[in-house]
């Protein structure tokens, strides 16, 4: 499956167990808007965003967790406001409450202003955005933190491709390790991914067992220029809705 191109249109909201969910927000909303979604926080992170040391940080963080409770009042007929959420034990953040039936799984990145939250029903799901950008140390990271066999297909890329294989292998890498829950304490060189600029987004071996690493489905997404993105959910994976996040969801 090629990389998902994002749509400004809403057809359905109605999130099934075969579906996938991923919506992508812009953090940079006028006054007027950050004022109403400021209201549809809790203290909790009213006080949160208030410790971040710029002021621009503080004002995205305020608009994306605003979003996330939009977004979860569109699937559970809850007011934004009311949601409650709940950490595992490395961070990963969840409903803290059940509504309606069914659990809705949900995760969320960020970079340069731009928000992704991906959705799904009784299983879990990993999404990760990144800024394609010029990074002088990228070789050293990728010895770093990519497997062998990651690392020896990089150096094999010429040099013009090599940009987008990195932010390619690490967006999926990010989405698996977020989907899993682990996080940090999953080492990224454990596991293998596909990253060659073309080829479709896979998860290829899990520490070596590529019959484990088959039980999980990468894509690709293309969210905005100059942005690379994935998710991953484990299972196999019916239909991929993505949309932009606007004034519709913003005013009501």
């Amino acid at each position: 499956m090629n990389s998902i191109l994002f749509d400004s249109k809403l057809l359905d909201t109605e999130l099934t167990t075969d579906e996938i969910h991923v919506w992508c927000a812009s953090l940079d909303q006028p006054v007027s808007r950050l004022q109403r979604l400021t209201r549809l926080i809790s203290t909790d992170e009213t006080m949160r965003a208030e410790r971040f040391h710029f002021e621009e940080d503080g004002r995205r963080f305020i608009v994306r967790r605003a979003i996330l409770r939009t977004i979860l009042s569109g699937y559970l007929s809850v007011e934004p406001s009311r949601f409650q959420f709940c950490y595992g034990k490395n961070g990963k953040p969840q409903v803290a409450d059940t509504f309606g039936e069914g659990k809705i799984s949900f995760n969320l990145s960020h970079s340069e202003g731009l928000a992704l939250y991906a959705f799904a029903r009784e299983r879990e799901i990993g999404v990760d955005i990144e800024h394609v950008r010029d990074i002088p140390e990228m070789e050293q990271i990728a010895e770093s933190y990519f497997s062998a066999r990651e690392n020896a297909i990089f150096r094999t890329l010429p040099e013009n491709e090599r940009k987008e294989a990195f932010f390619n292998c690490w967006t999926r890498k990010e989405a698996f390790i977020k989907a899993t829950g682990d996080g940090l304490s999953w080492p990224l060189d454990r596991f293998d991914v596909s990253l060659v600029p073309g080829e479709p987004a896979r998860l290829l071996r899990i520490e070596g067992d590529s019959k484990a690493a088959s039980q999980w489905f990468i894509q690709d997404l293309k969210p905005a220029f100059g942005f690379a993105a994935a998710f991953a959910v484990k299972g196999g994976c019916g239909r991929v809705h993505c949309w932009q996040w606007s004034d519709w969801a913003a005013d009501n």
